[in-house]
């Protein structure tokens, strides 16, 4: 899985070659600042994360969840059709 995961941030990256490091959580991420990607060996978890020309990161996960941020602020969906929001003022889910 860990071979699968650093593939993908080759392919989704603009230049050829990402730079991949294992955190101090344990897990590997890449990433060249537009796109990223990463595995946690402890949760199982991949995701991979692009920025638009506009700066609206949208990120997956492999177990079908879906966020879409700027500036700390987004809109999440949950694999189970949650969906939680982040404002300047406000949060919640629903």
């Amino acid at each position: 899985m860990k071979t699968l995961v650093i593939l993908a941030c080759v392919v989704l990256s603009t230049n050829a070659f990402a730079e991949c490091a294992t955190n101090a959580r344990g897990e590997t991420v890449c990433g060249n600042g537009q796109t990223a990607g990463g595995y946690n060996r402890s949760t199982g978890t991949a995701w991979t994360s692009q920025a638009n020309q506009n700066g609206v990161r949208t990120t997956q996960t492999n177990r079908g969840g879906e966020a879409k941020t700027m500036n700390g602020k987004g809109v999440a969906h949950g694999p189970g059709g949650t969906t939680c929001y982040k404002t300047a003022k406000s949060h919640g889910c629903n």
